[in-house]
C-alpha cells in the first residue's frame, strides 16, 4: 500500500489529505484539486449518483434517496420507508424511480414528492430503463415491465434466465440485453423481441440498427451475428470471419456514438473501433490500467460516457477523460468511494464515499451544450405515435358497433396491462376516431384511452382538438387526457393553457380542465415547469372566472404546497 501511495495521487474520501502535483503528474493529466464541494448524506451510497436537470439524486442504504443542486444545495429527501435496491434513474424532466426490496416500483418527482407506486413482483435487478417518450422499462430478476410515464402498465415479459447483461436503451428506442442462458435479446418500445441464441457467454452488446447488435466475448472477438431468430454461432466457429477486428483484451464496458464503439477492456485500456472502417483507430491508457499494473487488481464495475466532450470511464478507483482522437485529457485516482461516481453536464465529478459524504470535483470547464439545461437531453429518436398511420390495421371509418366493440377491446386490455405490440394500431386508431366524425361518445372515450396509453407524443394531437374543436365536451377531454399523460417537459401544454386565458371568451368546463391538467403536469413535474402551472392556476383562482374552476384551481394550488 506503501508503494501505491507513493506513486500515485489518491483523492482520499475519509478526511484524508490531497497530495501536492508534481510537474510529471501535471503533464500526465493527473488531477489533484480540492473537492468542489462536500454534504454529509447520512448513509451510504448504493450506486452511482443520477446526474441531470441541474441537480445529483443519490440512493442511500437506509432506504432514502437524496438531492442536491449541482452547486452543493441540500433540495430534497425522500423515504421510502424500506430498504432499497440499488438503482436510482432519473427521467427527463428530473423524475426519480427506485424500488423497494419487496417489489414496489417508486416514481418520485423533481421536489421530492412521491407520485405512484406500482407492484413489480420483486426488487429491481438494474436500473429503470427511460425510453424516447418517458415510458419506462423496468427489470426484475426474470421479468421486464413497461410502464407509461404515469404508471400505466402497458405490457410484461417472463424471462426464462436471469440477466447477465443488464438491460440498456438501444438504437430503436427498446432495450437490448443478455441472459445467464447465453440468450441476446432485443425488445422493442412495444414488447416485440428478437432473440439471438449463442454458444458462448458474452462480455458486451451494442446496438447499431434495427435488428443489428456488435456482441463481444471475454476474448475480444468482435461479431455482427445474422438476423435469423435460429441462427447459432460461435465466436471461434469455423466458416465464421467477424467482420470486425478482435480487440487486444475483453470488454468491461462499451458504450457506441455515430459509428464508433469505445469499450474499456479487462487490461484497463480503452479502445475506439470504427464500424464503418472496421478497425481500431486507437487505444489509450485509463487510470485502471495505471491501478492494474500497480498492483495487479482493481474494481470491475465500469460507466462509460460517450458525448460531444468527449469518452470518459468511471469506477470506484477514480475516472479518465480522453477526446475523440485518444489525447488524454485528464485522470483522477479515488479511494474509499462507495459506488461508481457520475460526470455531469457541467465537468463535475460525483462520488459518494464509504464515509457517508458526497464529494464533488470541478474536472472540466467545458460543458456539454443543451437546448434546455433545465431538463434533460431530447430523446435520440420518435416512436411515431403522434399522428395516424396509414398502415394501421384499422381503417376509417368502421360502423358504429365496430368501433364500440374496439375502444372496448382497447379500454379492456389497457385496464390489465396488455397493450404490448397492438400499441401503434390502436394507439392511431384512437387518434383517428378522437378527431373524426364519429358520434361524440366515440370521440370521448378515445381521447380518455389516449391518456391512459400516455404517450407524451400524443399531447401536441390533443392540444390541437383543444385549440380547434368546436365541441367544448371534446376540447375539455382532449385538456383531461394531457393531465393523465402527466409529462410535459417542453411545456408546450401549459404554454397553450395560456394562451386560452388571454382570450375574450371563456368556457367555465374548459377553465375547470385546465385547472385540473395543470395541477396533475406540475405534481408530476415540479419546477422550473410548475412556477408556469402556478401562474395560470393564480390567474383561474382569480374573482372574474366562474366558481367552478376557481375552486379547482385552489384545490390544485394547496396541492401544490
Amino acid at each position: 500500500m506503501k508503494f501505491f501511495l507513493k506513486n500515485f495521487i489518491i483523492l482520499l474520501f475519509a478526511a484524508a489529505p490531497i497530495f501536492s502535483q508534481t510537474q510529471a503528474e501535471r503533464e500526465q493529466g493527473l488531477v489533484t484539486s480540492e473537492p468542489f464541494w462536500r454534504q454529509a448524506l447520512g448513509g451510504a451510497v448504493l450506486s452511482l449518483p443520477s446526474v441531470q436537470a441541474q441537480s445529483a439524486v443519490v440512493a442511500l442504504d437506509g432506504g432514502n434517496i437524496r438531492a442536491y443542486s449541482t452547486a452543493g444545495t441540500p433540495l430534497w429527501n425522500y423515504s421510502a420507508r424500506g430498504r432499497i435496491s440499488p438503482y436510482v434513474t432519473r427521467s427527463r424532466e428530473g423524475t426519480s424511480y427506485i424500488s423497494r426490496l419487496n417489489g414496489v416500483l417508486i416514481a418520485v418527482n423533481r421536489i421530492g414528492r412521491e407520485l405512484w407506486r406500482r407492484d413489480i413482483e420483486g426488487p429491481l435487478c438494474a436500473r429503470v430503463i427511460v425510453g424516447w417518450d418517458g415510458r419506462l422499462f423496468a427489470p426484475t430478476e426474470k421479468k421486464i415491465f413497461c410502464f407509461t410515464a404515469s404508471g400505466t402498465l402497458l405490457w410484461s415479459k417472463t424471462l426464462e434466465s436471469s440477466f447477465l447483461i443488464a438491460p440498456k436503451l438501444d438504437r430503436n428506442g427498446g432495450i437490448l440485453f443478455a441472459l445467464e442462458n447465453n440468450e441476446v435479446h432485443q425488445i422493442d418500445p412495444f414488447g416485440n423481441s428478437h432473440v439471438w441464441k449463442l454458444a458462448a457467454k458474452p462480455s458486451a452488446l451494442i446496438s447499431i440498427r434495427e435488428k443489428e447488435i456488435v456482441i463481444i466475448y471475454p476474448d475480444g472477438t468482435m461479431d455482427i451475428p445474422g438476423a435469423s431468430d435460429d441462427w447459432y454461432f460461435s465466436a471461434q466457429s469455423d466458416g465464421h470471419a467477424s467482420v470486425l477486428p478482435k480487440l487486444p483484451s475483453g470488454p468491461l464496458a462499451a458504450v457506441i456514438r455515430d459509428n464508433n464503439i469505445a469499450l474499456t477492456l479487462n487490461d484497463g485500456r480503452i479502445a475506439l473501433v470504427s464500424i464503418d472502417q472496421r478497425k481500431i483507430l486507437w487505444t489509450g491508457d485509463s487510470h485502471i490500467r495505471e491501478i492494474f499494473n500497480s498492483r495487479g487488481s482493481f474494481d470491475t464495475e465500469v460507466e462509460m460516457i460517450f458525448d460531444e466532450r468527449g469518452i470518459y470511464i468511471l469506477s470506484k478507483n477514480g475516472a479518465t477523460g480522453f477526446s475523440h482522437n485518444g489525447r488524454r485529457y485528464w485522470l483522477m485516482y479515488l479511494q474509499n468511494a462507495a459506488a461508481v461516481p457520475a460526470f455531469g453536464n457541467d465537468g463535475v465529478l460525483y462520488s459518494g464515499g464509504v464515509d457517508w459524504i458526497l464529494h464533488t470535483y470541478k474536472i472540466e470547464d467545458r460543458r456539454l451544450p443543451e437546448r434546455n439545461a433545465l431538463y434533460g437531453p431530447l430523446p435520440e429518436g420518435s416512436y411515431k405515435l403522434g399522428l395516424p398511420q396509414a398502415s394501421g390495421a384499422y381503417h376509417i371509418p368502421l360502423n358504429e358497433n365496430e368501433t364500440r366493440l374496439k375502444i372496448d377491446q382497447i379500454r379492456a386490455n389497457i385496464n390489465t396491462g396488455n397493450v404490448g405490440k397492438n400499441e401503434p394500431d390502436w394507439t392511431s386508431f384512437l387518434l383517428t376516431v378522437s378527431a373524426g366524425q364519429q358520434p361524440m361518445q366515440f370521440r370521448l372515450g378515445a381521447i380518455n384511452l389516449l391518456g391512459k396509453i400516455g404517450s407524451y407524443e400524443t399531447i401536441p394531437w390533443l392540444i390541437n382538438i383543444f385549440r380547434n374543436d368546436s365541441e367544448h365536451i371534446i376540447r375539455s377531454a382532449a385538456i383531461t387526457a394531457i393531465g393523465v399523460i402527466g409529462v410535459d417537459p417542453q411545456g408546450v401544454a401549459l404554454q397553450a393553457f395560456s394562451n386560452y386565458l388571454v382570450q375574450t371568451i371563456k368556457d367555465e368546463m374548459i377553465l375547470t380542465a385546465i385547472a385540473s391538467a395543470t395541477g396533475a403536469l406540475c405534481r408530476f413535474s415540479g419546477p422550473p415547469l410548475s412556477e408556469a402551472g402556478v401562474k395560470i392556476l393564480n390567474t383561474i383562482s382569480a374573482r372574474n372566472f366562474p366558481p367552478l374552476a376557481r375552486r379547482q384551481a385552489a384545490r390544485e394550488l394547496e396541492s401544490l404546497r
